[in-house]
């Protein structure tokens, strides 16, 4: 494969400037100073990222801490031009969209973690049915613009990183408790070591447990989760040494009541945390594993390079239920269904369905009409992922005549997989009761596998002249995809098979301008794109994208305000099953031109104090105006889209405003976050749009000692119930309110 032959003869180039640096270093070994580890970050700091040629945020521990949240979605609401689809209301399969790019399942952004690509299967199959438990997170990187180009496959938003908890230097530990209201408990503790030797380790465990905010109708089974979470990294850099190596274990295992099924518009009204009892079995179950080894060499004080062997391994089982045969059908394998996305719309609308009135539409979802035999698909969605590969990096800092350059060149050779093998059985529902029809048979609701292949590279370099700062680079991707499809069951005859190759270059450049000590210009340019499917026809999704604005910092005030651009030749649309459109799962549609822009304001104020607490002011403010730029004929993806259609799921305004107050001993925060209604559909109709939401969260935090603090939390403290979701199959609340408290204890 042409892959392999271009990534053996880069792999050779890289280890060539390897061993010809190091023979010239071992002759002036005593000039190095030791080299740690720090590929786990991009930026690593706040003012790091402040002095990126490009968008880019860093979330530390300190900030992290002040609501201790474990929802990523409350996490990111601080960073302009981020978007969220709320889905479960607790932030387990989120849904993250950067400047624009579609929000579902986050599989239009580069996640990481650690700086490793950490999506169930980011080629194949990036839709982000796992997450990294936020809770055990150490710090949050962002990153926008130009810069995004080393952080692919994803470039036209951006890249989200996730950095867990690093080894300490010397011999600390934490244990923090939590209880709150629906039974909430979660446990996270750490302890770690670095030795004089340089052995150094780290173990860590997250317990998150909750019944959730919901109830389902006629049934006992709780709407929660049980998250496990257990990390283990050591770690070898001899004081003096050029070598350093780190080796991290994570592991995650997740059993939730989770449904994909949603309310209409009335129930949602009359009781927004009710579950139709039609949900009652829904439940996934999932098993993700993390193997990273890191090893570090420092030729000399300007001169690294570092290797990283990944490797994730993720397992899931989803069983939900998928549609309604109103008819009826015995056989999973014959069965014709209207899915529950279109059932909840015809209520909505007040409309029949196959000779059911609304009325006998409505008493189905309330368990008051009973159903044919075999009227209701429940599917056990099933799938295995792998990701591996590795990566390498090089940085090197160099002066040459007035110009300061830091060159970064990197390599990824990586693959991944996605195995289908997946099972509908039907059941009917008797007096509000699900009863099984027929099992079905293995592979009747998917028997696929999907490969993919990428050799990434890219080169990045940072010129410092003067007042300026320009930062040229490209990265490139070459991308071979396949799916196989299989015919019977779990004996796997091949049906048909496709592929589809990708060869992308894409270059960028960003520029700073230091007016004067406080005030810094901003402006980039670059070539984004996100990897297609492996759907025959389907383009992948390119954008050129601009941003232009100032940052502005001082003692007392800071202000980053950055104006965008994301002009897209081939917007794409990726069906999945929480899409909840009647296409098949896997399949891609270019959705043609589209035109993305937009601002966003950051700005931090200290107030002043009152007696001894100060109180500190941050604003976070994003517009955005995206829409169709072309006319498309009806697909089962997109629909009928009309030029000047919007995007779905981007909304036009959205803000966060964090007020405090912090003493010696004690702080206390207001959070106030704004979300302007969005459409779920480009042709948003009548209930296709989401409610507008203003979400009140409270926290306060008290140190009893330098070793002990207690806190307490409210997330939705003025209760709003809005829908702001509809994908996939009906109206989805935000959490109520929850009230919690805890404890954390440092030694």
């Amino acid at each position: 494969m042409k892959i392999s032959t271009l990534a053996h003869a880069v792999t050779v180039a890289l280890f060539s400037i390897y061993t010809y640096n190091a023979s010239a270093d071992e002759r002036d070994e005593n000039d190095a100073d030791d080299y740690e580890l720090e590929t786990v970050t991009i930026y690593g700091s706040v003012e790091n990222a402040q002095n990126a040629a490009g968008s880019a945020h860093f979330i530390g521990p300190e900030e992290l801490d002040k609501f201790k949240y474990t929802d990523i979605q409350r996490v990111l609401r601080e960073v302009p031009g981020v978007s969220i689809q709320i889905e479960d209301g607790f932030g387990l399969r989120p849904n993250i969209s950067i400047r624009g790019v579609a929000t579902e399942r986050s599989d239009r952004i580069t996640l990481l973690e650690d700086n490793v690509l950490v999506a169930p299967a980011p080629y194949a199959a990036p839709a982000a049915y796992y997450f990294p438990t936020v809770g055990r997170i150490n710090s949050i990187e962002v990153v926008k613009g130009p810069s995004a180009i080393t952080q692919g496959p994803y470039t036209i938003g951006g890249a989200l990183n996730l950095i867990s908890t690093p080894i300490p230097s010397s011999q600390e530990g934490l244990v923090l408790y939590e209880r709150g209201q629906d039974n909430l408990g979660r446990l996270h503790a750490t302890y770690g070591n670095r030795q004089d030797n340089g052995l150094g380790y780290l173990i860590e465990i997250h317990d998150w447990k909750s019944d959730g905010f919901q109830t389902i109708d006629r049934s006992d089974t709780d709407t929660g989760l049980d998250v496990r979470d257990y990390t283990l990294k050591v770690g070898f850099a001899p004081e003096g040494s050029k070598h350093s190596v780190e080796l991290k274990w994570q592991f995650n295992r997740q059993d939730s009541n989770q449904s994909y099924l949603g309310l209409t518009d009335q129930d949602f009204r009359e009781d927004a945390d009710r579950r139709y009892g039609l949900s009652a079995l829904d439940n996934i179950t999932t098993q993700h594993q993390q193997v990273i080894l890191r090893y570090g060499y420092e030729f000399s004080n300007d001169l690294t390079f570092d290797a990283t062997l990944y490797n994730n391994n993720f397992d899931r089982n989803w069983f939900k239920t998928e549609g309604i045969d109103l008819n009826g059908s015995p056989n999973a394998q014959a069965f014709s269904r209207i899915s529950w996305f279109n059932y909840i719309q015809t209520v909505n609308e007040g409309g029949t369905f196959r000779g059911f009135t609304n009325e006998q539409l409505r008493g189905i979802l309330d368990g008051t009409v009973d159903t044919a035999q075999g009227a209701i698909q429940i599917r056990a969605n099933a799938r295995e992922y792998y990701s591996r590969g590795i990566q390498f990096g090089l940085d090197w800092q160099t002066q040459w005549g007035n110009t300061y350059h830091e060159i970064e060149v990197g390599l990824r050779l990586h693959e991944d997989q996605v195995d289908r093998l997946q099972r509908n059985s039907t059941y009917q529902q008797v007096d509000g009761q699900l009863i099984l029809s027929d099992l079905g048979e293995q592979g009747n609701a998917g028997n696929q596998i999907q490969d993919a292949e990428a050799l990434a590279f890219h080169v990045y370099d940072r010129i410092a002249y003067g007042n300026w700062v320009f930062t040229p680079g490209f990265r490139v991707e070459i991308i071979d995809q396949s799916r196989t499809q299989f015919n019977g069951g779990e004996n796997r005859v091949v049906d048909n098979s496709r592929e589809n190759d990708t060869d992308v270059f894409l270059p960028g450049i960003g520029a700073l301008y230091q007016v004067n000590d406080n005030l810094t210009l901003v402006s980039g340019v670059h070539k984004g794109f996100s990897a297609p499917t492996n759907s025959p026809g389907v383009r992948e999704e390119e954008a050129v994208n601009y941003e232009l604005g100032f940052r502005y910092n001082s003692d007392v005030f800071n202000a980053e305000i950055i104006g965008f651009v994301s002009d897209y030749d081939n917007l794409l649309g990726v069906c999945t099953a929480s899409s909840g459109t009647d296409c098949e799962i896997g399949d891609a549609f270019n959705g043609d031109a589209a035109f993305v822009q937009g601002l966003e304001v950051l700005l931090g104020v200290d107030l002043g104090s009152i007696g001894h607490a100060v109180i500190p002011l941050k604003v976070s403010y994003t517009y955005t105006d995206a829409e169709f730029d072309s006319n498309i004929a009806n697909t089962d993806f997109f629909g009928n889209v009309s030029e000047g259609d919007p995007i779905p799921y981007i909304p036009t305004s959205q803000g966060k405003i964090s007020i405090g107050l912090e003493s010696t001993r004690w702080s206390t925060y207001l959070n106030l976050s704004y979300i302007d209604e969005v459409c779920v559909r480009a042709s948003c109709g009548l209930f296709e749009r989401t409610d507008e939401s203003l979400t009140v969260d409270w926290s306060i935090n008290y140190d009893v000692s330098n070793s002990l603090s207690v806190f307490g939390r409210i997330e939705n403290l003025t209760d709003q119930e809005d829908i702001l979701g509809r994908q996939p199959y009906g109206a989805r609340p935000n959490k109520d309110r929850t009230a919690s408290i805890g404890a954390r204890y440092t030694f």
